[in-house]
């Protein structure tokens, strides 16, 4: 009996052990070809079903794991949405996220109404085809390190709005299998939805910060990480409970952390969840590819893949344009934003819906989308490196930035957090640039960036240093201050020189010579530049996150 039970346990978990090992080897090998590791796990979810072990892998494990990395995903989205934030971000959520549905998913139910399909499909199919993977392009902005720069901001934004309108289609397809009136069933939802944000907020003001004392007596990290999960779980499966989304309980749970100082805590503990479970989620969107109809109807559906990305990417950039952006900013968005959404499979998936059309269309919607989630890093590499060139506008066109008083030397990490915090401030910046790959992908960005060697003195004039008050010098390169502070104290001897320096061995030395040395080699090291970068502009600074108020490493929030 009891041999049997453990068979049992050993049969149940195999499935996912295994999808573990070789998840592992995918990513080892997609990184070796400087591929993402999302394109691996893809990959390797349609392998497995080229070679006919799909079956072996549909038990409830995988798909649980794989809802769980979606979850904490949101988990992860929410913690950097606190209310102030979504107070801030008001506009790009409802209005940009609003307006990008209208117009993507509302060209694709006029698409698919002209085709013939039954109104019902056209209208939630429509919406469905409009909706983008959260997984996927949350993915690739935080690896990009894309999280509070306009288009990862913009990204995140409308990103939520989908999730909330994923919902409203959920509950529309519910109603059509129900047979019931749509409109009522949307209120409901609504109203539900409504009083799940103001648990989230009420929780998040009385009890957030005296559940998290009391964890933080306890001295316990593993009690963090069980505290980091229920969370995050629990907040899921109440909205669940309550027939809404999974994800939406998930984001308001880490909206819940999101202004509590023990929110830097719960992110480390909830991240090596979030990437072992995601790569459950994107193994599982590779199984759903049907390799039988990919052969027999190779043309057929590889066009309509590249039907849905360039339709996709078009219809984003027209909404970004009807948001009044600049055309490089609409192209990298629209293109970070063009493959199809994990909830369209979802809904494809229902019967009440996929009943109304002929199952073979249903197969090439599904793999199409699948397809697209596959391509997206190369397709909004292609959409960042466009809007790159595009920014670098005519020759004579004026710059932006000619009177900023900040210079910023290397919009790395560090260099792109020092603009942020000065962007935030309204405070103008200009940052600069040696290498071209650095250069248009800080422009792609929306960074204010010039091409430029600042270590040749012949460019200072050019770039009117003289008339700038901080050079923040964010290389981590010490040995050209070195050579050129002879020349800078001569021609440049009112600039404050901010330098962040490799570790404490060159703190003295640099202060000598009459510059503001930082340490990064301590956490903090970002903070210390940004508030020497006020302290030399002799401004007051305001925080996008009140948790910073305490000096914790903008490197932290935005990583």
């Amino acid at each position: 009996m009891a041999g049997e039970s453990a068979r049992e346990i050993l049969e149940t978990i195999q499935p996912a052990i295994t999808l573990l090992g070789l998840g592992i080897g995918a990513a080892l090998v997609s990184r070796a070809c400087r591929l993402n590791p999302i394109v691996g796990y893809l990959g390797l979810g349609l392998g497995i079903s080229i070679l006919g072990f799909k079956p072996d892998f549909s038990g409830p494990v995988v798909a649980t794991m794989a809802e769980a990395g979606v979850m904490f995903l949101l988990f992860n989205l929410g913690l950097h949405f606190s209310l102030g934030r979504i107070w801030a971000e008001r506009g790009n959520i409802f209005g940009f996220g609003s307006l990008q549905m209208l117009v993507s998913g509302g060209a694709f139910a006029l698409l698919f109404l002209a085709l013939g399909l039954p109104t019902p499909f056209a209208i939630i199919g429509g919406f469905a085809m409009g909706l983008s993977s959260t997984a996927v392009v949350i993915g690739l902005v935080r690896e990009r390190h894309q999280e509070d720069c306009p288009v990862g901001r913009a990204a995140q934004s409308i990103l939520i709005f989908q999730d909330i309108a994923a919902i409203l289609l959920l509950v529309a397809a519910g109603a059509l299998a129900e047979g019931g009136a749509i409109a009522p069933a949307l209120g409901i939802a609504g109203l539900k939805a409504l009083a799940a944000f103001v648990v989230a907020v009420l929780f998040a003001r009385y009890l957030t910060g005296p559940v998290f004392r009391l964890i933080a007596q306890a001295g316990s990290s593993e009690v963090y990480t069980a505290t980091a999960l229920f969370i995050a779980l629990a907040a899921g499966w109440a909205t669940g409970i309550a027939g809404l989304s999974l994800t939406l309980g998930a984001f308001l749970g880490g909206m819940a952390v999101a202004d509590s100082r023990y929110r830097i805590m719960v992110q480390t503990e909830i991240d090596a969840f979030r990437g072992l479970f995601l790569s459950f989620f994107f193994i599982s969107v590779g199984l759903s590819i049907d390799p039988v109809l990919l052969a027999e109807n190779w043309l057929l559906v590889i066009g309509a893949a590249v039907a849905l990305i360039a339709l996709k990417c078009g219809f984003n950039v027209l909404a970004g344009l009807a948001n009044r952006w600049s055309v490089p900013g609409s192209i990298q968005l629209g293109f970070l934003l063009g493959q199809g959404s994990e909830f369209a499979l979802v809904l494809f998936a229902l019967p009440a819906l996929a009943g109304l059309v002929e199952p073979r269309l249903i197969s090439i919607l599904v793999t199409a989308i699948a397809i697209s989630l596959a391509v997206t890093p190369i397709v909004s590499n292609v959409g960042r490196k466009l809007a790159g060139k595009l920014r670098r506008g005519p020759p004579d066109q004026k710059l932006a930035g000619d009177n900023a008083p900040v210079v910023i030397i290397g919009l790395g990490d560090t260099g792109r957090m020092v603009a942020d915090a000065l962007a935030y401030n309204e405070i103008e910046y200009i940052g600069l640039e040696s290498g071209d790959a650095a250069f248009e992908t800080a422009l792609a960005d929306g960074y204010h960036v010039l091409r430029a060697n600042p270590a040749d003195p012949r460019s200072w004039e050019a770039l009117g240093m003289e008339k700038r008050e901080v050079l923040v010098i964010a290389t981590g390169n010490v040995t050209i201050s070195r050579e050129l502070t002879p020349l800078v104290d001569e021609r440049l001897p009112d600039v404050t020189r901010i330098l962040a320096v490799p570790s404490a061995n060159e703190i003295e030395e640099f202060d000598a010579l009459g510059m503001v040395p930082v340490d990064m080699s301590v956490s903090g090291g970002t903070e210390r530049i940004i508030d020497a970068v006020f302290a030399a502009l002799d401004q007051e600074r305001r925080l996008p996150v009140p948790n910073l108020a305490d000096g914790e490493d903008l490197a932290l929030e935005y990583a």
